[in-house]
């Protein structure tokens, strides 16, 4: 089947756009947010400098003996402060009017501004400007210059209005400017931050799924010490793994192709060789019968070796026929299978109750295997045990033997490499790791130490 052609998203369809577009986004709704606060500051700042003119206005009639002005000069002051009506009222009862020529008005809406919530000032500024039209209003508060001092004005709404419109314009000027200000250095920020490392990243893992065996294409290292910079760190590793496990699989998958086409022929050859060597045990002289069991134990070998060769390199373990196996009934066999010829003690202290998930004839087979590697590697005593934690099944098998060589524990469950004994092909752990796999379980080293070894294998409860 041919790959399909993966290529990385152009700017519009990539993550670049997207983070530029959501940063002026939420730029924007900040400056919305902030906006609705400050057009209702405004709209009162504006009433109160209103207010403190008007109150600067009514001083005029305290200049004068009688508390009037003329009338002419009264008009000029009311379209100074840009009112109709002023009332100024002090708290020892005195009362102001400017009222100039203008005839009885009629008042569309009024405000206190000292009895205004928050909300209903909002109310007020946004009604304000969807007013289609002049509005006749009444503001009324204290005034800025004296706090015992209410002033009420009478005025016309379309100038607050043509302000209101006028604020807004220059809020969203600075807002645009405010939000691509920040989105361009946002958006240069994660370009350089998260983004190219992240489309170089991506286009490592698109060309290395394309052609993962070619070495110039490994992703290389990076001093970065945040996330992406493990990212990277990790899918180089990764690159490395991956490269050397298609190099063995490849090399196995020759091996297997090899091993097949002479597998028969080398038992043939072997077994020709074992009837060979059984009539040399039949010898009367006694240095070739002495010297016949070493070859037939050779030959033994070389016929397992062969044999092992060949399965591990089929493809994958065979599937588990997963049933309830009564583990205590099943070391028991083992110990059995062993006990003959063998100077190494078997103990089983596995509960006879103590049941399992797994594939009986598997599951003997990798028993088997921890056993006999224990007593070839010397050891006097082999003990299997069992414990039951959160639904699985831990399975300890441990010796008195000298432990595993530190070289054999680097490498213990790698094909070829992982043998704890001379002359071992490092097959029987790789082996016995993936079937216990493939039946939902795994299997470790717990300790290796000069008291001896303990392997681990943790099964599903029955």
């Amino acid at each position: 089947m041919r790959d399909k052609d993966v290529k990385l998203p152009g700017f519009g369809r990539g993550l670049s756009a997207r983070v530029l577009a959501l940063t002026i986004l939420f730029v924007m709704v900040s400056a919305v947010l902030i906006y609705a606060p400050s057009i209702v500051r405004f709209r009162v700042e504006w009433l109160e400098e209103k207010l403190n003119m008007a109150h600067l206005a009514v001083l005029a009639l305290e200049a004068t003996p009688d508390y009037m002005i003329d009338p002419e000069l009264e008009v000029r002051l009311l379209s100074h402060v840009g009112a109709r009506l002023i009332a100024l009222r002090s708290s020892d009862g005195k009362n102001l009017l400017l009222r100039g020529t203008s005839p009885p008005l009629l008042v569309q809406a009024s405000f206190d501004l000292g009895e205004r919530s928050f909300l209903q000032l909002a109310e007020d500024a946004f009604d304000t400007l969807r007013q289609p039209r002049n509005r006749v209003l009444r503001a009324k508060g204290f005034s800025p210059r004296a706090a015992d001092i209410v002033v009420d004005m009478v005025l016309d709404e379309w100038p607050l209005r043509q302000a209101m419109i006028a604020y807004s314009w220059r809020i969203l000027g600075i807002s645009v400017v405010i939000s691509l200000t920040t989105a361009g250095l946002v958006f240069a920020s994660l370009q350089w931050l998260i983004i190219r490392p992240m489309r170089r990243l991506t286009g490592g893992m698109v060309a290395f799924r394309r052609d993962p065996e070619q070495v110039s294409l490994n992703f290389g290292r990076t001093k970065r010490s945040d996330e992406i910079g493990l990212a990277e760190r990790e899918f180089a590793e990764m690159q490395e793994r991956v490269r050397q496990a298609l190099v063995q699989k490849a090399r196995l998958a020759a091996l297997g192709t090899a091993v097949s086409k002479i597998n028969h022929d080398l038992r043939g050859i072997l077994s020709t060789a074992r009837l060979v060597t059984d009539r040399l045990a039949e010898s009367d002289n006694p240095e070739i019968k002495k010297a016949a069991p070493a070859l037939l134990r050779s030959l033994d070998r070389a016929a397992e070796l062969c044999s092992d060769t060949l399965n591990f390199t089929r493809e994958g373990p065979p599937k588990p026929n997963l049933e309830a196996v009564d583990l205590h009934a099943l070391v028991e066999e083992v110990g059995e299978s062993l006990g003959a010829g063998r100077a190494g003690v078997w103990r089983n202290e596995v509960a006879p109750d103590c049941r399992l998930l797994a594939d009986h004839g598997q599951l003997f087979r990798v028993l088997h295997n921890l056993g006999d590697n224990a007593l070839l590697a010397g050891a006097g005593k082999v003990t299997v045990t069992a414990r039951h934690d959160e639904g699985r099944v831990v399975v300890e098998v441990g010796d008195d033997g000298p432990g595993l060589p530190p070289k054999a524990v680097e490498n213990l469950f790698e094909p070829f490499r992982g043998s704890a004994r001379a002359g071992g092909t490092g097959l029987g752990l790789a082996i016995a790791r993936e079937l216990v796999r493939g039946q939902g379980g795994e299997l470790r080293l717990s300790r290796s130490d000069a008291e001896g070894a303990v392997f681990a294998l943790d099964l599903p409860a029955a």
